[in-house]
């Protein structure tokens, strides 16, 4: 099996098979497990991992580490990918490989109330390494890393480069608030400024708030949609 070293406070945790990293973490989290512990299945067609947070803030705060987590993604693959590999972030977690979706972000909580602090929050990356068909014409609008010109990138490095590039935001995050996330992020944002469809509702996406809810404007009015709608039971 493929050694994977993380940072300090970070422990691994590698399943195999079927087994979904993100549940498993979420079922480690459940019963109390240290937060930094990384659940990861490093497959031969996709990567799929999952990192365990303990927030100390309520979860409208902590969900802040949806995008900060899409920016550690673009920091580690920038780090080892080809330079004109262009990487942007969609608000409810999507990751955009030259355009097209290369997977995603997915979050869960122990707890949906944006008001109270969670006692765990669950980060999952899932990356498809290679595309699910030869034929990608089909979906030009889906794609996977080594068909975008990565085949170099070794996953387990993309991997360990992901938690330590997130691990720079936290701290920065910590230190410094949320706003150097806030420009980082918007500067990768894909589809401000357009119009979209999201949680049944269609409208111009406007941009974010102070704590990353989407502004979506309608004919009538503008909604604001919190990033905790995006939380998976």
């Amino acid at each position: 099996m493929t050694v994977v070293t993380f940072p300090p406070l970070f422990s691994g945790l590698a399943v195999e098979g079927p087994i979904n990293p993100f549940s498993k973490a979420c079922a480690e989290a459940a019963r109390g497990c240290d937060a930094g512990l990384v659940v990861y299945n490093l497959g031969k067609d996709i990567l799929r991992a999952a990192i365990v947070f303990v927030p100390e803030v309520i979860l409208c705060d902590a969900i802040a580490m949806v995008p900060l987590c899409g920016v550690g993604f673009q920091n580690a693959l920038g780090a080892l990918a080809p330079p004109e590999v262009a990487v942007h972030l969609e608000w409810d977690g999507g990751i955009l490989i030259n355009g097209a979706t290369c997977g995603g972000l997915q979050a869960s909580a122990s707890s949906s109330d944006p008001e109270t602090v969670p006692d765990w929050l669950i980060i999952g990356l899932e990356l498809p390494l290679w595309p699910a068909s030869d034929d990608t014409g089909q979906t030009p609008d889906q794609t996977a890393l080594y068909a975008e010109g990565c085949v170099e990138v070794n996953a387990a490095a993309l991997l360990e480069a992901w938690v330590k590039h997130s691990l720079v935001g936290i701290n920065t995050w910590l230190d410094e608030g949320v706003g150097p996330l806030h420009k980082e992020w918007r500067g990768l944002a894909h589809g401000i400024g357009e119009d979209i469809k999201i949680n049944r509702m269609t409208g111009t996406y406007l941009g974010v708030d102070e704590k990353f809810g989407m502004l979506l404007r309608d004919t009538k009015k503008t909604h604001l949609i919190p990033l905790t709608s995006i939380l998976e039971d």
